[in-house]
């Protein structure tokens, strides 16, 4: 027998651990609180980013690829219900995560409905647009999720071609994915989209807040990520993106999603850094001691707080973090302060 999806479904490691499926304990005690599920085939993906665990091209099975860095057990799906309608009270959200595989579509209709019938807590799907229409995003809608996640990825159309595109033998393209994100926002409402971006793939910070306070503007929410070389991806070499630029990407994230400033009120040098956010100094520096906009982005659960907060997906656990899946104490604080205008 098969252990394939929609019977079978894989958890990630930290979501094994906050559903009682594995033991283990976090950095900082941090939790997980949204219940990550990959969907599974044993010949994975179609795609090849350059950047991913599960690309095509990279060596070994689907099966045995890590992704995130850490592995993804199998469960059935059964189970994992179970688990969820016995998990501690932070556990606030579901996410499936689409693969470019044509029989994940069916696959994570019927999952959803299970999960949406059998448990309590809402469902979002980060879904896979290369395979997908505009019916199944109302597909999605009408059985109950409430939230989809579209993974851009990349700041600009020339670094998506040439990491997910054409310059990897890969399926996918711009403009379907920006034109699904706008039929997603049609669907599902605004802020019911969120767009996941990757810092680290050769923009420029300038780049990276432009197309931010794009995607704000048309009700879509972004989901910050760094660059965390995969080992045996095609880019498992390249460094992640120096801390006091993700800092400052984050930094502005928060500015324009809180309604303080905009992409246009800011100011940049001639590399494209940020030189002005657009906000007198101790207003930024009140911002920057609160601390939560160094903290993970992701969909939210029915309490108001992110729930997809991915611990330690994008770095090892220090206290020196490109996303904190918990509110940074004084002595991460400290020192967000002295490197957040640090200039390399």
């Amino acid at each position: 027998m098969k252990l394939e999806s929609p019977e079978f479904v894989k958890a990630s490691h930290a979501t094994a651990i906050s559903l009682g499926l594995m033991q283990g304990r976090m950095y900082r005690g941090a939790v997980n609180r949204c219940v990550n599920l990959l969907v599974h085939f044993e010949e994975g993906c179609s795609a090849n980013c350059a950047y991913c665990g599960l690309a095509k091209k990279r060596p070994g099975t689907y099966g045995d690829k890590s992704f995130i860095h850490v592995a993804w057990p199998v469960y059935s799906l059964e189970q994992v219900v179970d688990a969820i309608n016995m998990a501690p009270a932070y556990v606030k959200r579901t996410c499936i995560s689409m693969i470019t595989n044509g029989k994940s579509r069916q696959a994570t209709f019927d999952m959803a409905r299970t999960l949406i019938r059998d448990t309590r807590i809402p469902l979002s799907v980060l879904i896979a647009p290369t395979i997908l229409k505009k019916e199944h995003l109302q597909g999605f809608k009408d059985i109950g999720v409430d939230k989809i996640g579209v993974a851009v990825d990349l700041a600009t159309p020339e670094l998506f071609d040439q990491y997910r595109g054409k310059g990897v033998s890969g399926p996918h393209k711009w403009d379907w994915y920006w034109h699904t994100i706008e039929e997603g926002r049609e669907i599902f409402g605004p802020l019911q989209v969120g767009a996941h971006l990757m810092v680290g793939m050769g923009e420029t910070e300038q780049e990276m807040v432009s197309i931010m306070d794009r995607l704000w503007q048309m009700g879509v929410s972004n989901h910050l990520f760094s660059f965390f070389a995969e080992k045996g991806s095609t880019l498992q070499d390249r460094p992640q993106p120096p801390w006091p630029v993700y800092l400052r990407i984050q930094l502005a994230r928060y500015l324009i999603e809180e309604g303080l400033s905009r992409f246009s009120d800011m100011d940049f040098d001639g590399h494209g850094r940020i030189s002005d956010f657009g906000l007198d100094g101790d207003s930024l520096d009140e911002i920057i001691d609160h601390g939560v906009p160094f903290m993970t982005t992701g969909c939210h659960g029915d309490d108001g707080r992110v729930a997809c907060n991915r611990p330690f997906g994008n770095c090892l656990p220090d206290v020196k973090q490109w996303n904190y899946p918990y509110a940074p104490n004084q002595e991460e604080l400290n020192l967000i302060r002295k490197n957040i205008f640090h200039v390399e």
